[in-house]
């Protein structure tokens, strides 16, 4: 661990620590008193969902997406994330957010309307992505809900990285960096699902007409008593096409050569489903991906984009920008899903992937780390349970220890930079996790329907209601209830010119839109 204790002493007593960067993006689905899917449009009071900063929808029309700004605080930023709730909760009137990441009272794909985006060609184009989604995958897996943390180091620390590595420090060494990162997440992102995973049960209408090896809860529900996070297995982002796919993340050349190869391919089952059929697009293209974002990866590289530009030309000519965690859950039991608590875990957990030695990724590591999260998922909280380390079998708990020795190790130097001991607090919340899985949010679910005698269908339901009301009790204030009217009446605007502006028709659109560089 030489290299790991050279990096702690490299970044002790940085004032950068104080000053991670991270936001937010959580999905939401909106659902009727009784539970059923919203069918209503977005609501107009929540303003465009094509030019919204801060609302907008995932792949369905009642999905929503809440997106926080950049905050160098982990409590302002769930103080932001619960201000959007406030707003949504006074637009949706008697609907709900839906607290869970698994979906329920979902019986047919054509009962779930994908995103509207209006008539600008980019508005059609995420439309027929999304229309292209439910061809490949189903509807219903779409519905899955989740949370997004975006995560960066600020420019303060940049220099003593760089000096620990013994490096120059330009944008290539921040690509390599953040890939030497993503490389580490992806070896122990397991941990994350066993500590924050919170969806070990599913509504058989989930299930119906879908191969699984669930245990019955209930007539209504569907299990596995081990289970931490179902959203992160079989039933849930995985994709059958895409296990052909060998991401190589040991540099950004690499990584981009992978993904062009998979933007530009045909893929034989999605030319059979065709691209315009009688008139109406049912998908952008027929490669194995239609655009980036429809990789399904734990962790992203990531870079804004300008108007126009693909993501992945982005990342080519200027650099990663920041990285996309991806494997969380929504916790039904906290009002916005999720606390800054894990907030803090999560810059540690990402710090100590940085400073920890990150060899290359192999093809055969790769199907090894896919086996360790599935069994994670499966059987995180049976205490024998044991993942694979370098061909090895190894005791999931006993590793879990030897991360969070390491995630003490660095929270420690965090704390004494900020003279506080959250993030030390933080570690020590998931180290009892460690050693009583009942403590888990996974545990927690399956505990209060067994103590309650209830479906996971109605505990999600009493939750839900439950955050409703405290959000209706506490309506926003009246300067943050101008500033969002304000902000919907501006992005409608940004619509309509937008649809004004196109001089393109939607087929020469598509077609610049879908031109990848192949340099």
């Amino acid at each position: 661990m030489k290299e790991f204790d050279k990096g702690l002493s490299a970044v002790r007593g940085n004032p950068g620590l104080g000053f991670l960067q991270r936001g937010i993006e959580k999905e939401s689905l909106r659902v009727s008193p009784t539970g059923a899917l919203s069918l209503s449009p977005h609501p107009q009071g929540l303003g465009s969902a094509l030019r919204h900063p801060f609302i907008t929808t995932d792949f369905s029309e009642a999905q929503l997406e809440l997106i926080t700004g950049i905050s160098q605080s982990a409590d302002h930023c769930i103080d932001e994330l619960t201000d959007i709730h406030r707003i949504v909760y006074e637009e949706i009137a008697e609907e709900m957010l839906w607290v869970a990441s698994m979906p329920c009272i979902l019986d047919n794909d054509s009962d779930i309307p994908i995103g509207h985006y209006g008539s600008s060609n980019i508005g059609r184009a995420k439309a027929v992505y999304r229309n292209g989604l439910g061809h490949r995958y189903g509807k219903l897996m779409q519905t899955i809900s989740g949370i997004h943390y975006n995560f960066s180091l600020p420019p303060s620390l940049w220099p003593a990285i760089a000096e620990a590595k013994g490096r120059q420090l330009d944008q290539r060494f921040r690509d390599q960096s953040y890939f030497h990162l993503i490389r580490n997440f992806r070896r122990y992102s397991w941990l994350l699902i066993y500590l924050f995973g919170a969806s070990p049960a599913v509504c058989t209408s989930f299930t119906r007409n879908r191969e699984h090896d669930l245990d019955a809860f209930d007539e209504y529900s569907s299990y596995l008593p081990n289970a931490t996070s179902l959203r992160m297995g079989p039933l849930g982002y995985q994709s059958g096409a895409q296990s052909s796919l060998h991401v190589s993340y040991n540099s950004l050349e690499r990584y981009a050569q992978t993904m062009v190869d998979a933007l530009i391919r045909p893929f034989p089952a999605y030319e059979d489903i065709g691209v315009e059929v009688d008139g109406h697009y049912r998908q952008l293209n027929t490669s194995l991906l239609q655009i980036e974002n429809e990789f399904y990866g734990s962790i992203r590289p990531k870079r804004r984009i300008h108007p126009g530009e693909r993501p992945i030309s982005a990342l080519r000519k200027r650099g990663v920008e920041y990285v996309e965690v991806r494997c969380l859950d929504l916790n039904p039991f906290l009002q916005v899903g999720i606390e800054a608590e894990t907030l803090r875990f999560l810059d540690v957990f990402l710090l100590v992937c940085l400073l920890l030695p990150s060899p290359d990724d192999t093809e055969a590591e790769s199907n090894e780390i896919l086996h360790n999260q599935l069994n994670t998922v499966r059987e995180g909280r049976n205490p024998a349970a044991t993942l694979m380390s370098n061909g090895h079998p190894k005791n999931l708990r006993q590793w879990a220890n030897e991360l969070l020795e390491l995630a003490e190790q660095m929270a420690s130097v965090m704390d004494h930079e900020s003279g506080t001991d959250h993030h030390q607090a933080s570690t020590t919340i998931q180290r009892k996790k460690i050693e009583d899985a009942d403590r888990t949010p996974s545990a927690m679910v399956l505990a209060a329907m067994l103590d309650q005698r209830i479906s996971f269908f109605t505990l999600a339901m009493n939750l839900s209601e439950n955050h409703r009301q405290a959000f209706v009790q506490e309506p926003p204030n009246p300067e943050l209830r101008r500033h969002f009217a304000s902000l919907a009446a501006d992005s409608i605007k940004d619509q309509s010119m937008q649809e004004a502006a196109d001089k393109q028709t939607f087929e020469q659109f598509l077609d610049s839109y879908l031109r990848v560089d192949l340099d």
